[in-house]
């Protein structure tokens, strides 16, 4: 018997949940919303809409970019991110481990 299951936090109507994390790792990753999002199979557009979105919403500041230079431009996740996607991670693996023991409780190994 296999068990899925979906998390996600939701704050002002804005959801971090799979797809912004994901996103915000890719950008911690390449160093650019653009790959990040080609990563992703979804476009700039939608990507950048979710950040904008979530940075407006929340009343914070997610990812810092740039453009020009000999190298291009490029996207940074601030500290705040960084803190948010790392709290995510714990949160998952408690909700994980939860869920691994009522598996083992109600249905052994």
């Amino acid at each position: 018997m296999n068990f899925g299951y979906k998390v996600w936090l939701e704050r002002e109507g804005v959801i971090l949940g799979e797809g912004l994390y994901n996103l915000l790792i890719q950008i911690k990753k390449t160093g650019s919303i653009s790959r990040a999002a080609a990563g992703l199979n979804m476009s700039y557009r939608s990507a950048w809409g979710k950040i904008k979105e979530a940075e407006k919403r929340w009343g914070v500041n997610l990812v810092k970019t740039w453009v020009g230079g000999e190298t291009g431009g490029g996207a940074k996740l601030t500290g705040q991110a960084v803190q948010l996607i790392n709290q995510y991670d714990k949160f998952r693996l408690e909700v994980d481990k939860a869920i691994k023991e009522v598996y083992h409780r109600h249905f052994g190994t």
